[in-house]
């Protein structure tokens, strides 16, 4: 338990301490905490949970789920363990490129987010080729600046010149550095508000577009705690967002709060299942090999388990949501994003129209 959260921990350091770039930044290896080094405040307690059989074979079933294939509805699927990029990550002759507008916003004029220390975060914009100006478009927000990193650009431009996906916009913003698990695993509305009236307005200026202010036309995505405040953002504002696209989500005990006693494992444990279901429209994708998969379910810190319940009460409530599991892939893995993100993206904009 203690050496899964441990890598955990690095993981986090590396997605706040990665040069803070719109394009792909080269992977840079991160050095390990200092020895005894004090968790961050609001941090749940660790305690080292042993894996239960039950948990083994709660996990085990998760092998046995029906292949996921193009054109699948709601529902529990498996791929792997074998994988490769999809072909809508390649540019294609004659499609039209949009374009991807950089901007940086300054952490000392943040109502939200000044910093412990000031801070540059660095946004971008990409507006599709077919945008027509004072539009307003659909649009992706995304955390950790996702989907730079897993040729998003791209795969817009391809899949939109073939009317699989709307003429959308995406804002992908990056993390705060040091500060990114206290903005994405704090479950509240604050995050939400930030990039509805910080960074959204900014992005249509520095990029010439304009947004919808529908929530059908509005996607969240993220990965790990990028998932995890990307649910969060559509849980609290629905108003504003009814689609969800998460890898690995950290919905687990990970940062504690008043209004949140287990923090985001919450959406598992009491939200989800206390509440009436909401419109939103989910597709979810946890690993075999994620985090905390050699822990106990009581712990409340098994990744797996987690994402699979939380498929759990999805279906009990009547969500369209896709659950998809990763055979022979760890958190967050880049093989799997990028065979997978196309099709995820034709899901979650099921049934928004397509003008042709």
């Amino acid at each position: 338990m203690k050496l899964t959260i441990g890598f955990f921990l690095m993981a986090q350091v590396a997605l706040s301490q990665a040069p803070q770039l719109c394009a792909p930044p080269p992977p840079t290896p991160r050095p390990a905490p200092p020895a005894g080094a004090a968790p961050p405040a609001a941090r749940g307690p660790r305690v080292q949970v042993p894996l239960t059989p039950e948990n083994t074979a709660e996990m085990a079933k998760l092998m046995d789920l029906p292949p996921w294939k193009p054109g699948a509805g709601d529902g529990d699927y498996s791929v792997g363990p074998d994988y490769a990029p999809a072909p809508e990550q390649t540019k294609r002759a004659g499609v039209p490129e949009g374009k991807v507008i950089e901007f940086v916003m300054k952490s000392s004029e943040s109502k939200f987010y000044p910093g412990a220390e000031p801070f540059e975060r660095k946004v971008c914009v990409y507006v599709p080729a077919q945008y027509v100006a004072g539009t307003a478009a659909p649009v992706i927000v995304s955390a950790d600046a996702y989907g730079m990193r897993y040729s998003l650009p791209t795969i817009l431009d391809n899949m939109i010149a073939d009317h699989r996906l709307p003429v959308m916009a995406a804002v992908m913003i990056n993390n705060g550095g040091s500060e990114r698990s206290m903005e994405y695993d704090t479950v509240s509305v604050k995050y939400a508000d930030f990039v509805e009236q910080e960074v959204l307005p900014r992005a249509e200026k520095e990029a010439n577009v304009k947004f919808t202010k529908d929530p059908e036309g509005r996607m969240t995505l993220g990965g790990s705690s990028g998932a995890a405040v990307a649910l969060t953002m559509a849980w609290f504002k629905p108003e504003l967002y009814h689609r969800v696209l998460s890898y690995s989500g950290t919905f687990v005990n990970l940062r504690n709060g008043p209004d949140a006693p287990h923090g985001a494992y919450e959406y598992v444990e009491h939200f989800m299942p206390d509440n009436p279901a909401k419109p939103l429209r989910i597709w979810i994708e946890v690993a075999q090999n994620d985090n905390g998969n050699s822990t106990g379910s009581a712990g409340m810190r098994n990744w797996v388990i987690a994402n699979e319940r939380m498929a759990a009460v999805l279906k009990a409530k009547g969500y369209h949501y896709q659950f998809v599991y990763a055979k022979n892939g760890g958190h967050t893995e880049a093989k799997i994003i990028n065979q997978t993100l196309p099709q995820a993206l034709e899901f979650v904009w099921k049934g928004y129209p397509i003008k042709k």
